[in-house]
């Protein structure tokens, strides 16, 4: 495994939803998070997995 490859799975990350609205999420590999466009939340993903909690999400603008 390469330092910069993905250490998720990302058929697991297009199972997920957001946890605010359960809609859909996008995946934005630059800067490793789950964006949830209904929520206008970004969810981070640290060390691989993602942190699915709505406190740790970031407001998006």
């Amino acid at each position: 495994m390469t330092p910069t490859a993905p250490t998720h799975d990302r058929r697991m990350l297009e199972a997920l939803v957001c946890p605010q609205t359960q809609g859909p999420l996008t995946y934005d590999a630059d800067a490793q998070e789950l964006v949830s466009k209904s929520a206008r939340l970004a969810y981070p993903i640290r060390g691989g997995i993602p942190i699915m909690l709505v406190d740790e999400a970031r407001v998006l603008d």
